[in-house]
């Protein structure tokens, strides 16, 4: 998936009400040394990804409309770029999917996005034909040690729900699948952070107990485009 203009380059100052950050553009004339805010679609901790002083690539945008300009998409850890726009994994698996590209989940005619089931839930993309295929998508940002990409990287109490409703869905005779998009392209495997959560991780342990599928998805990122890998990672825990 090609961003629709190649990405800016931007020195972070500090992210801060979770939902903005300061940056200073960096090669545009005329703006040297002063900062814009730009929007950062991501709730969760980010860890290890907004040190002030980290070089971050920005979209910008001109409609009217739109409260900020620019919109944070990736960030340099000096190891390799890291997306951190938490809706972009949805968009990548929809493009993925309506094009069969996921491995494991093919034999569909429909694919449909946010239906409701379950207890107040509604799963990212509904897949249907013989059997359906329900698929819920998470974003994968946390890496503590090299290799390894973590999740939840904060609570979800949210989550978790979404592992009993989809642990329903297997008892009412259809498929579960639970999808991690990892947005870096260093890890080699992943895991269940339980340490920072493990109420999540004792809901997935009952999932997975349960039939539920987990695959897990690295992204390769550009300034210019971001494409899901097919290959996926092994959990080690």
């Amino acid at each position: 998936m090609r961003f629709p203009s190649p990405l800016i380059s931007a020195t972070l100052i500090r992210r801060y009400k979770r939902f903005l950050a300061d940056v200073t553009l960096d090669g545009v004339p005329d703006t040297e040394d002063m900062p814009v805010t730009a929007h950062v679609a991501n709730p969760g901790k980010m860890t290890g990804l907004a040190e002030p002083g980290m070089r971050v690539w920005l979209e910008r945008n001109d409609d009217p409309r739109r409260k900020l300009r620019y919109a944070w998409k990736l960030v340099d850890t000096g190891r390799t770029l890291v997306g951190v726009d938490t809706g972009l994994p949805n968009r990548l698996v929809r493009a993925a999917l309506e094009a069969h590209q996921v491995p494991g989940l093919t034999g569909y005619t429909t694919v449909r996005r946010e239906v409701p089931y379950g207890t107040n839930s509604r799963i990212d993309f509904l897949l249907e034909g013989p059997r359906n295929i329900y698929v819920e998508v998470k974003s994968v940002t946390l890496s503590r040690q090299p290799g390894l990409a973590e999740f939840p990287d904060t609570v979800t109490a949210r989550g978790a729900r979404h592992l009993d409703d989809l642990a329903q869905v297997l008892r009412d005779g259809h498929r579960a699948v639970l999808l991690y998009v990892i947005q870096r392209d260093d890890c080699k495997a992943y895991a269940v952070a339980d340490d920072i959560d493990p109420g999540y991780a004792r809901a997935h342990a009952t999932a997975r107990a349960a039939g539920i599928e987990v695959v897990a998805l690295p992204c390769a990122l550009t300034p210019e485009a971001v494409t899901l890998r097919a290959s996926p990672l092994p959990q080690v825990r």
